[in-house]
Parts: structure tokens; sequence; C-alpha cells
């Protein structure tokens, strides 16, 4: 991964994370400083496998969704740092986690992390997602980086 502003294309992005279609929620990185600070995009779009369902009529992408898709940009800042390009990235834990508006089908998160602290391989970020320049979630989020070798399904 590039260590500048630089962002990332969707062919890099599927060569850091670990997620596939239909969990890849990271469309493009604009902006990334490794471990401090990135800002991605994620495209809605009717064709998402969740509207048939959330809700007929009335599509709403599902908030467990939006905090998924600012989990991975948080995640892909992470993974630009060399002691951890080769780890999975978990979400551990959610704190002051907010929804201010709905996310529907047409719109672009974009969204913007920045790190807090980090020891060892267990951080935490503070994330935020705007459409068209309105807040519509906002939260902390801690990770843990793993091995890929060692998961076998032991705890965090």
């Amino acid at each position: 991964m590039k260590n500048s502003t630089n962002g990332l294309s969707a062919v890099q992005i599927l060569n850091n994370l670990p997620h596939r279609f239909p969990m890849l929620l990271v469309d493009r990185v604009l902006e990334i400083e490794p471990g401090q600070r990135v800002v991605g995009i994620k495209n809605v779009s009717f064709n998402e496998p969740f509207f048939p369902g959330h809700f007929p009529g009335l599509p709403v992408m599902p908030g467990v969704l939006i905090i998924e898709s600012m989990a991975q940009v948080a995640a892909i800042m992470m993974l630009a740092l060399p002691n951890f390009k080769d780890q999975i990235p978990y979400l551990a834990g959610m704190d002051k986690v907010r929804f201010r508006k709905p996310v529907v089908p047409g719109d672009t998160l974009h969204i913007e992390a920045k790190l807090l602290k980090i020891h060892r391989a267990i951080g935490r970020v503070t994330i935020v997602a705007h459409v068209d320049g309105d807040l519509v979630a906002e939260a902390e989020l801690m990770f843990a980086l793993k091995n890929r070798e060692s998961q076998t399904g032991e705890e965090l």
C-alpha cells in the first residue's frame, strides 16, 4: 500500500482487505495516512443485496452495514502499516454510535477515520460518515488485528 495521502483503487482495496462481495463495503480510498487517517467512499446503489428486504418500498441501508463500511475504511488505514500488512482486522467494540440520517440508494457515504490510540494489535478510531456534507453516522470503534495463519476461531 502507498504510504502517502494518495488514494487506493478498488483493485488495491481487494488486495488488502479480506472482504469480498457482498461484504466488501468500500469502493475507493481517497486519502490515506497509514496509522493516522483515512478517507474512503461507499457508493450505495439499488443493486445492493439488502435493499429488497430493508425495507420493501422504502429502501434504507441497515445501520449495521453502515458501521461495517466504516470499520472497513478504518481497517484499510491500519493494514497500510508494514507491521499489520498481513493481518485480519476484526471489529472488537463500538462506542458512541449514533445514526443521524437514513442512507438510501444513490447516496455516497464519505467516511473519515482518525486513529485515537493503538497498543500492540488493539486500537481505537473515531469515525464519521457524511452524505452530501450531512453527518449520517458517527462512532468510536475498537479493532483487533490478528495473524491470518493463526485464525481457528479462538477469542480475540
